[in-house]
């Protein structure tokens, strides 16, 4: 007798109440279930699970749950996340986006996601667009990215400069003008990229301390 590919509704049931558990070790092991016999009738709560699951390690596992079921049946509702007005559904959609890889996700992730008032909006965004960005479309991103320099803490600046160096060599030229911008902040941040590009193994901590070093001397020297 052959097993049925989808659970009983039984199944669905506990399935169900078990990623909506107060404990985070339950839910974890119900999205690693529903990743591991993937169903259809579970992609709606999985994606509502995403909006609001406060630990990162569950969060992570409801988007590889949803990765194991068809790009078809998941991207158009992730899709609609990203008009959502909670910045972690918006966040968590553009996350499993980049790592579903279909490039028909491509128009929706739009200037206004990518320039999100939400650093962790905005770091999902940069990270889904680098890997959902056709061909020749690299130069453009590049110009959206680069409007973001300068931004936040060190997290969010490292991510966009990983976010820039992934989109190759091309960058340069986005680069060089970011380095002539009058914002310090800008100018440091566009040569510690620059400096990771040539040099990966430098560590961002050092790069970006010593852009600022030399952004401080060029000002010095300028006032002087």
């Amino acid at each position: 007798m052959n097993m049925p590919k989808q659970g009983t509704d039984a199944d669905t049931v506990r399935g169900l109440r078990g990623l909506e558990d107060s404990r985070s070790s339950v839910r974890l092991r119900a999205a690693l279930a529903v990743g591991t016999v993937p169903d259809p009738r579970f992609i709606g709560r999985l994606i509502e699970r995403c909006a609001i699951e406060p630990e990162f390690h569950v969060r992570e596992m409801l988007t590889w749950a949803l990765t194991r079921h068809p790009a078809s049946m998941t991207v158009p509702k992730l899709l609609d996340e990203l008009r959502s007005e909670r910045a972690q559904a918006r966040s968590q959609a553009l996350h499993t986006l980049s790592k579903i890889g279909d490039r028909q996700a491509w128009p929706a992730i739009t200037r206004a996601l990518l320039t999100d008032a939400d650093d962790e909006v905005a770091r999902s965004a940069w990270r889904a667009a680098v890997v959902l960005v056709p061909g020749g479309e690299e130069p453009e991103l590049a110009g959206v990215l680069a409007t973001q320099l300068g931004r936040g803490e060190r997290e969010t600046q490292l991510s966009l400069s990983r976010a820039l160096i992934a989109l190759g060599e091309g960058i340069m030229t986005t680069l060089r003008a970011a380095m002539a911008d009058p914002d310090p902040r800008v100018r440091a941040h566009a040569l510690a990229t620059e400096r990771l590009l040539r040099d990966p193994d430098a560590g961002f901590e050092f790069a970006i301390e010593e852009a600022k070093r030399v952004v401080a001397l060029g000002t010095s020297s300028q006032e002087g």
